[in-house]
């Protein structure tokens, strides 16, 4: 199974700009759809980004016009570029094949992002 290590988390002042990387440990071309999650202190991890391999997004109403996910297939790698962060951005971001994430599988590390003045 695909191990996933996301990167690229921080420190932000609000209105601010961050990017995250998720490198996979194999081939991400044969994964249908790959996805961002975030868990919030105390709450429930929720998906955010979602993009299939025929380019197809998905976004949450939260992060709609604020956050794009990539995907780069050749270099096993997907990223979530994140602007206009707001405070209730302050999560860890992780990412997964969507079909694992549906399962509570094979999570990461995750990355952790906060968002503060």
């Amino acid at each position: 199974q695909v191990q996933f290590v996301e990167s690229g988390g921080g420190l932000v002042q609000p209105g601010g700009s961050l990017r995250l990387s998720c490198a996979a440990s194999g081939s991400i071309v044969s994964i249908y759809a790959m996805g961002w999650y975030r868990q919030a202190p105390g709450k429930q991890r929720d998906l955010v980004a979602r993009k299939d391999g025929g380019g197809r997004t998905y976004y949450a109403d939260s992060v709609k016009g604020r956050f794009t996910i990539f995907r780069d297939n050749a270099n096993n790698r997907v990223y979530l570029e994140m602007n206009s962060l707001k405070l209730e951005d302050t999560a860890v971001y992780y990412c997964n094949d969507v079909l694992a994430g549906a399962r509570d599988e094979n999570w990461g590390q995750g990355t952790r992002v906060t968002v503060s003045s």
